[in-house]
């Protein structure tokens, strides 16, 4: 049996066992070392004298990429940023920013419902995590918009549906792992995200305002602040900001020449201002101490998937799986704006069934060769060519669509893992509710990327500065 063939039979058993309900990174590292068992024992003709020799080749280069790989520094973002936005929440700088969007904002139709999308999207860009955003803000804005008379799967959906903003807008912990796996440059990566972040928020905006216009009694306006009362709430908001600066400005130094810092130090230095800052607002131990174990538990989630997956990523490089799968795209009698299309709809399909970062570790090792065998330039009109599709570039605009597609699945039933943490947080909310809430916004990401695959100049125009 061809090392090909016997990489479609694992997988194949390997998505059955995800279907089956196991978890993303054990059924990934199971089939990775049962794959790199079988190809090696192939290698001695089934003979069963070698099969310990097998086992024992396949152990050792199994128990290398766990190490290897997770020890990257660059990893190291993923914890920075989750604990730069559980110490935000617990030192109050989160109500703050929610109470100075309701103020501004909540005069609208669906005004509360817009204030959180506002206050969502600018904490996400102090927070790693969509899990952790939805968890915040459920605890936050649900039930003042509940008390508003907002209808309570509305403002469960609005919640799930704006915790995805933080797997866009930086910094991000699935773009940081997206970078890694294609080896592309993080810091234009996680700058790319900012206007697709930001038109994703304006969408979602866009949407609720004209469902409380067709359903007045959907989400009712918020009157009565003034001018006065208005500004007074800005300056308690403000340090989120002034964080999302100093990560901004260490990062990529607007004043020209070389960056003062990497990305790892830059999520570094922003997890000392926020907690500087949360310290002298009086954050007790207490609250420090479930900050610090909320982010240890969020960060061993996501490793624990990094290092099961990569076992299973070894393994499709023995069976040359992405080699084989990126020849058939190019052999397609088709336009590649055409296969870019299936592949994005591929991702909403199984985004159904696995969890967003899960997804992306498994499939683009296979997937992202494929797209890069393309003529990059040949899926975007001769305008946006001068940001270089052909290259990088268009490894960044694929970056933000796969993220994208990624935040679509962290809503999609059955597993929409926002849904069930809105509903985890909430006694009150079923997971029944918060999918027929969260529905509607299946319509404003189809907007969203259908909108960043027709310009790529959305997604290109700040990394092309840099």
């Amino acid at each position: 049996m061809e090392p090909i063939d016997i990489g479609l039979i694992v997988s194949g058993g390997m998505l059955v066992l995800v279907l089956l309900g196991m978890r993303v990174a054990f059924a990934a590292a199971a089939a990775g070392l049962i794959g790199l068992v079988w190809i090696f024992w192939a290698k001695f003709g089934y003979d069963p004298s070698k099969f310990g020799k097998a086992l024992t080749i396949a152990v050792k280069t199994a128990g290398q990429v766990p190490h290897s790989k997770v020890a990257a520094q660059a990893l190291s973002l993923i914890p920075t940023f989750i604990l730069i936005g559980y110490l935000a929440y617990y030192a109050g700088l989160t109500k703050a920013l929610f109470e100075a969007a309701k103020r501004w904002v909540g005069w609208v139709p669906g005004g509360m419902a817009v204030a959180t999308v506002f206050a969502t999207a600018g904490f996400a860009a102090v927070s790693g995590a969509s899990v952790a955003t939805a968890a915040v803000f459920a605890r936050i804005s649900i039930p003042e918009m509940l008390e508003a008379g907002y209808d309570k799967r509305l403002a469960a959906g609005v919640v799930a549906a704006a915790g995805t903003l933080a797997s866009l807008i930086p910094p991000s912990a699935i773009l940081v792992i997206y970078a890694i796996i294609v080896e592309q440059d993080v810091g234009k990566l996680l700058l790319a995200g900012f206007v697709p972040g930001a038109f994703s928020a304006l969408i979602y905006a866009s949407l609720i305002i004209g469902m409380a216009l067709i359903w007045p009694s959907y989400g009712p306006p918020i009157k009565g602040y003034t001018w006065a009362e208005r500004f007074k709430s800005l300056p308690p908001a403000f340090p989120i900001f002034f964080v999302v600066f100093i990560i901004i400005f260490f990062i990529y130094n607007p004043f020209g020449g070389d960056a003062w810092g990497t990305p790892t130090e830059g999520g570094a230095l922003g997890a000392f201002v926020v907690l500087i800052m949360a310290l002298m607002k009086g954050m007790g131990w207490n609250q420090l101490k479930d900050a610090l174990l909320e982010t240890a538990k969020l960060s061993a989630m996501i490793f624990t998937i990094i290092w099961g997956v990569l076992i299973y990523v070894r393994f499709l490089g023995f069976a040359d799986l992405p080699g084989a799968f990126s020849d058939w795209i190019v052999s397609l009698e088709q336009s590649p704006m055409l296969t870019l299309v299936m592949i994005l709809l591929a991702y909403a399909v199984l985004g159904m069934f696995m969890d967003a970062i899960g997804m992306l570790l498994l499939t683009l090792p296979v997937v992202y060769p494929a797209v890069m065998a393309l003529n990059g330039g040949a899926m975007v009109s001769a305008a946006d060519s001068t940001f270089g599709m052909s290259g990088p570039m268009c490894a960044i605009w694929f970056g933000i669509l796969v993220v994208k597609m990624a935040e679509f699945c962290l809503i999609t039933p059955p597993i929409g893992l926002n849904c069930f943490v809105v509903a985890g947080v909430r006694d009150d909310l079923s997971v029944q509710d918060v999918f027929v809430g969260v529905t509607p916004f299946f319509i404003a990401d189809a907007v969203t990327i259908a909108t960043l695959v027709a310009f790529p100049w959305i997604v290109l125009w700040l990394p092309s500065l840099v």
